[in-house]
This record gives structure tokens, C-alpha cells and sequence, in this order.
């Protein structure tokens, strides 16, 4: 009986192991949580009234956490693109402004920034949201169904 328990579990354990299709080592397992310490510290920074500090902090561990999560060449192709251009300068003067003390104008040039970036990004993010149980009631809601299908864009993501 458990040697038929155990050769279930095996089974089932070969069978889950071969759905997974991407390697995440530790390189990438360090990137998501300096990406993910980014985004709380720069959370923080603006619920403390645009904190200098936090957001700086905020953003050296963003940007550091996703060239270790995508690697370095992959980030370099990334906000070098040509139609990427506007975005990446806008990100760029925007952390410069953090960086030099000036963080509300710096916290609103990185996010027009971020926006143009990741425009291509939405129409995945807007499936996914009306797919998901939790909200995707909201997201199905005739009204912003329309609004979706209005502001998605033609590109490819990356």
C-alpha cells in the first residue's frame, strides 16, 4: 500500500516537475526580491510624502532587481529600442530627479515613463485582470471592458 502511494506521488511529482518551463535560479530568485524591495520602498517613499530617501532607495533596487531578473543584455536591448526611446529618457531624468532631491517631479517623470515602457505590457495585464476570480467581475463590467478595448495597444510586449 504505500510503496502504491509512493509510486502515485513519484508520478505525479515527474509530472508537475516536466510542466514547469522556466529555470529560475538564484540570479533571478535575487532579482525578484531586490524588484520586489524596490517597489515597497518606493510604496513607502510616497506614502511618506515623497520621501527622498525611500524612493531613491526605491529605485536603485527596482532597476538593479530587474537587469539581475532579465539579465544585463536583455535590460540593455530593452530600454534601448528604438521605440522605447521616449520612455527610457523619461525614466531615466525622472530617477536622475529623485537621485538629486527633487522627488515630485521625479516620481512623475519615471511614472509617464513606466506607462510608455510598459504600454505594450497593458493588454496582457488587462486579460489576466478579467480573467481572475477575485476581480475579474470588475474587469468584465461592460463599461470598462470598453474602455480596455478603446486604450489597448498594437504592440508586442519586449
Amino acid at each position: 500500500m504505500l510503496q502504491a502511494v509512493a509510486a502515485r506521488a513519484a508520478r505525479v511529482w515527474r509530472r508537475t516537475d516536466a510542466m514547469v518551463s522556466f529555470d529560475i535560479n538564484d540570479r533571478k530568485k535575487i532579482g525578484l526580491g531586490l524588484t520586489g524591495f524596490g517597489v515597497l520602498f518606493s510604496f513607502l517613499g510616497i506614502l511618506m510624502l515623497f520621501d527622498k530617501g525611500f524612493l531613491a532607495m526605491g529605485n536603485i533596487l527596482f532597476v538593479s532587481g530587474v537587469s539581475l531578473t532579465i539579465g544585463l543584455k536583455s535590460t540593455v536591448q530593452f530600454f534601448t529600442k528604438p521605440k522605447n526611446h521616449k520612455g527610457s529618457i523619461a525614466f531615466g531624468i525622472g530617477l536622475f530627479l529623485v537621485l538629486i532631491g527633487w522627488p515630485v517631479f521625479g516620481m512623475m517623470a519615471e511614472s509617464y515613463g513606466f506607462a510608455v515602457l510598459f504600454s505594450g505590457f497593458w493588454p496582457t495585464a488587462a486579460v489576466y485582470l478579467q480573467k481572475n476570480p477575485t476581480v475579474g467581475w470588475i474587469f468584465q463590467h461592460p463599461y470598462v471592458t470598453s474602455l480596455l478595448t478603446r486604450f489597448r495597444g498594437r504592440r508586442v510586449p519586449v
